[in-house]
């Protein structure tokens, strides 16, 4: 019995390290992506709309516990060199923006600031 609640106090140990890790590499990309975003240049560029989508999720879990859904928008536009460029966009921008639409896209790395449609 002894051996049990050993066994069962590493794995829990262990568990609870691999979360914390988890937490701080996370934060860490995080982190340093906002940093590299802050640091990029602000681009202004001939853009279309090509592609939209949403991704749904739920934070919490069981059906005793409190939980909520969430959606992240997303926007592929194509620049006039036929590259591909998809960022996150809030749900406002997202209902404005329709396949198709040209105009001048405007970002900072991953981070978008705006659209403006011709």
């Amino acid at each position: 019995m002894g051996f049990f609640i050993g066994g069962f106090e590493i794995i829990f140990m262990l568990v609870f390290f691999l979360v914390i890790v988890t937490m701080i590499v996370t934060i860490g990309r995080n982190l340093k992506q906002w940093n590299k975003n802050n640091h990029a240049p602000r681009l202004v560029v001939d853009a279309q709309v090509v592609a939209k989508r949403a991704r749904v999720g739920r934070s919490g879990s069981g059906t005793h516990t409190a939980s909520h859904s969430y959606t992240d928008y997303y926007v592929t536009f194509q620049v006039e060199t036929g590259d591909r460029l998809e960022l996150w966009v809030n749900g406002s921008d997202y209902g404005m923006l329709v396949e198709g639409d040209r105009g001048r896209l405007t970002f900072q790395g991953t981070r978008y600031l705006g659209f403006e449609r011709r």
